[in-house]
């Protein structure tokens, strides 16, 4: 009788749900928010233990094989255990997203607000501005930091935030014009609130949610981009650990040693993937016109 009423009882949450929300549960949310939450326990509990020191080389364990007691996924060509370094770029691949995700919303979402509610000239030169800085490669971008600041965390922080401010400027605008169009928008104007009280008030509350899935998709970008710029050597130095880093360092050994290109290549997708699959759950949990659809 357990199995039949736990099945019931988890039917009925499923329906309660349904009910509660006008849609069925959102797969790629929970499979996004899934990877997601793995990954940044991964680099919380990296900060407390791992199994060996992440930088520490020792030449008579160099290029084990997985599967070892002591070295689950092996060595690389240093003596480093692989888990190690796993876990512990981890937590610099996040921290590189969050800061550069971080400074691209908070300068691109105000910068498309004021786009679209200036005057229609400032706010044409505000986008053209934006659609020049957005037409150059970020990576290409990211690389001259590097070689004019030197290559550095910092660096990529900074060069991918900037990169990626134009993506939230375009968000913010188009949200901003399709929320002044509101009656609410009018009557606030009619009760003669200042354009900033309306902005802060009015506009960013309703376009939360359009910045927050494009943090959750520029997280993803962010995170290819700081594994890009470590490989090409760029990023993170050494002997901090990267996940780009591990797949530079293990290029030469392709052939001999697979395994050392497979642990950080496959770290990388998991986590580009959770991030874009909670952005698109994001998306179609709190954009209204797709939970108006049937069914």
């Amino acid at each position: 009788m357990s199995g039949p009423e736990g099945s019931g009882r988890a039917g009925d949450r499923a329906a309660a749900e349904t009910r509660r929300t006008g849609r069925a549960p959102n797969a790629s949310l929970v499979t996004g928010g899934t990877l997601v939450a793995a990954i940044i326990l991964t680099a919380l509990v990296s900060f407390l233990w791992t199994p060996h020191d992440p930088t520490q080389s020792n030449a008579a364990s160099r290029l084990l094989e997985p599967g070892t007691a002591s070295h689950w996924l092996g060595t690389d060509k240093f003596g480093h255990d692989v888990l190690s370094q796993l876990m512990a770029g981890a937590r610099v691949t996040l921290f590189v997203g969050v800061v550069a995700v971080g400074v691209a919303a908070a300068i691109g979402t105000p910068l498309g607000i004021l786009a679209g509610m200036a005057r229609r000239g400032t706010g044409e030169f505000l986008m053209r501005v934006n659609d020049l800085l957005l037409a150059f490669p970020a990576l290409l971008l990211a690389i001259m930091f590097g070689a004019v600041f030197g290559a550095s965390t910092l660096t990529a922080m900074v060069a991918i935030g900037i990169a990626t401010i134009p993506s939230f400027a375009r968000i913010a605008r188009g949200g901003t014009l399709q929320v002044l169009s509101y009656d609410f928008i009018q009557a606030a104007r009619a009760a003669g609130r200042r354009p900033a009280a309306i902005a802060l008030r009015h506009v960013l509350p309703n376009i939360s949610s359009l910045v927050i899935v494009q943090c959750s998709v520029s997280f993803a970008i962010a995170i290819l981009a700081e594994a890009a710029l470590s490989f090409l050597g760029f990023g993170t130095r050494p002997p901090t650990p990267s996940w780009g880093r591990m797949l530079q360092e293990s290029q030469e050994l392709l052939f001999t040693a697979p395994a050392l290109a497979l642990w950080p290549g496959l770290a990388i997708a998991l986590a580009v993937l959770g991030f874009n699959l909670l952005g698109d759950g994001l998306r179609d949990r709190l954009d209204p016109r797709l939970q108006e659809r049937p069914g």
